[in-house]
């Protein structure tokens, strides 16, 4: 049973920092690390609670009181949160204990600064431990009385084959022992050698999703690339069948009160056009959660790529709802979705031979772009280097852009 590698990856740019933050382990040649050890697991207990309406509010008003940022660098999303227009991405890097301690300090300097409270993983990246990065971060922060848990929003994600990086079993024997004897995976539940959305296994993910995080609920549990991956190969109908039977599992780990929300991660499918075999109607989607879930489903977000170079969830009208259609961000916003944004540097590229506008270098350019369009709550960035942060983080600082200056870009 073949194993995808874990997402998309994206790099950020290089220049000088523009404010003193700690280096990453081997950063600069040394072994020593802020966090102990030369190694990556640290089991951590659950923290209680989740992402709420009051906690989010206190971040972003400790963020405009004491570091002076703007009230518009904080967004308002369903469920009465509010969340920064900006958010860490943690797939990059090898699955290897240096990469752990870089992700864990990332994520500490990202929630500490007041930037940033949205945190993106999946189960999937760098094979678990990613996910675990995240939690041994958030566990000191709050240890530390630095950041409270219904401060920070926890997005992660499941669908796809993920073996343990830190188990000393190879990846498809790992998968063959692990869940197919067990019986949490059917071998012919599994698409293209490398996703399922079968209930069994998507529960079996989800429990693993919250001892790797360490907390007691996840704030958003995405469906990762179901649509792209499962459509093609075995059609509408069957998808949205199974599509029905997730959503099912969601709400009762929402009635049990261990998840808040629910959405898609996507790559194609909600910017293709309605004639493409891979095309998902988001209207179609919200009509399975109202079926299962009522007027208030958990149905809530989704992420899709948006950049310079793949502009169409904002330029393109492919989205029907009712007897219009809509750009993807215009259709999501009246269905009640919130969105977020991945690649934003287009895999690195746009931070090396980007355009610069305002003063800003090109890394900062592009990203100031996808935070600037309507309707998008945060640019997910990729981010451990020093260097890196420093420069993405001082956006922050910045309101977003007037209209004119983003449809410029945009045109």
């Amino acid at each position: 049973m073949a194993v995808l590698p874990a997402g998309h990856a994206f790099a950020t740019n290089e220049t000088e920092r523009l404010f003193s933050l700690p280096r990453a382990p081997g950063s600069n040649g040394s072994d020593r690390s802020p966090f102990e050890g030369p190694r990556s697991p640290r089991r951590v207990p659950f923290l209680p609670g989740m992402a709420t309406s009051e906690g989010t509010r206190r971040y972003r008003d400790r963020g405009v009181r004491d570091r002076r940022l703007p009230l518009a660098h904080y967004r308002k999303a369903p469920g009465d949160l509010w969340l920064t227009s900006l958010g860490l991405g943690t797939y990059i890097g090898p699955p290897d204990a240096e990469t752990d301690l870089a992700v864990e300090q990332a994520v500490q300097v990202c929630l500490a600064s007041g930037r940033v409270n949205v945190l993106d993983t999946a189960i999937n990246y760098r094979h678990q431990r990613a996910e675990r990065s995240v939690g041994r971060a958030l566990s000191r922060l709050a240890e530390r009385g630095e950041v409270q848990r219904d401060e920070i929003f926890v997005a992660t994600k499941n669908g796809y084959l993920a073996p343990d990086g830190e188990s000393k079993t190879p990846p498809e024997r790992w998968v063959e022992e692990e869940l197919v004897r067990t019986g949490v995976l059917d071998p012919n539940d599994v698409v293209d050698g490398c996703h399922a959305m079968s209930p069994s296994y998507l529960a079996d993910q989800f429990s693993r999703s919250r001892r790797n995080l360490g907390v007691e609920t996840i704030d958003l549990l995405y469906l990762h690339n179901a649509p792209d991956t499962q459509l093609p190969v075995i059609g509408r109908d069957r998808f949205l069948a199974r599509l029905e039977k997730a959503f099912h599992l969601y709400e009762g780990f929402r009635a049990e009160g261990i998840l808040g929300a629910y959405g898609l991660a996507t790559w194609d499918c909600l910017r293709a056009t309605p004639e493409e075999p891979g095309f998902l109607s988001l209207e179609s989607a919200v009509r399975v959660a109202r079926k299962v879930g009522g007027p208030d489903h958990g149905f809530r977000f989704v992420q899709f790529p948006y950049n310079l170079a793949m502009p169409e969830a904002a330029s393109l009208r492919y989205q029907p709802v009712g007897s219009e259609r809509f750009d993807l961000f215009t259709a999501a916003q009246k269905l009640g979705l919130g969105c977020f944004t991945s690649v934003p540097l287009f895999q690195g590229q746009f931070a090396r031979n980007g355009p610069k506008r305002n003063g800003l270098s090109s890394a900062q350019t592009a990203i100031q772009f996808a935070r600037s369009t309507p309707g998008n709550l945060a640019p997910l960035v990729g981010q451990k280097r020093s260097e890196h942060l420093s420069e993405n983080l001082e956006l922050a600082g910045r309101p977003p852009w007037e209209a004119a200056t983003f449809r410029e870009l945009l045109a």
